[in-house]
């Protein structure tokens, strides 16, 4: 099915805390039954270009563009509570080809979190949070 995203949060081992995207946000994941999935996230506020279009922005607009933005598509499958994302193609070339685990955890308001360490052994060790409600 398809989900909204609700919320995006990391928490660093070290305390800090963070919003990747700012509170606003807007976007979707879906999960289809034969085994496809895709997300797109992005922030709520994004600018239009003012320099340009498409192809032809400054490279100062083009890159706000893709740091206010995640997007994937690719294969899944769910292992008890963990689901994996094999990725096709992604606006990050370094995820094509991968996966991405996230830990399932179902919250009492209806509410799915994917959760996953990053980093892990470093000094931007965290845990991602990104939270999900189901679309009718």
């Amino acid at each position: 099915g398809r989900w909204q995203i609700v919320s995006w949060e990391q928490r660093y081992d070290d305390g800090r805390f963070q919003l990747p995207m700012g509170d606003a946000l807007e976007g979707f994941i879906q999960y289809d039954a034969d085994g496809r999935m895709a997300v797109m996230i992005a922030r709520a506020d994004r600018p239009a270009f003012t320099t340009g279009g498409q192809w032809d922005a400054s490279d100062a607009e083009k890159a706000g563009a893709y740091q206010s933005m995640l997007a994937y598509a690719g294969t899944w499958q769910r292992e008890g509570d963990t689901v994996t994302h094999h990725v096709d193609i992604s606006l990050y070339p370094g995820w094509v080809g991968g996966t991405q685990r996230r830990r399932l955890v179902f919250g009492a308001d209806g509410t799915v979190a994917l959760e996953a360490r990053l980093e892990e052994g470093t000094g931007e060790a965290r845990t991602a949070t990104l939270r999900w409600r189901r679309l009718p």
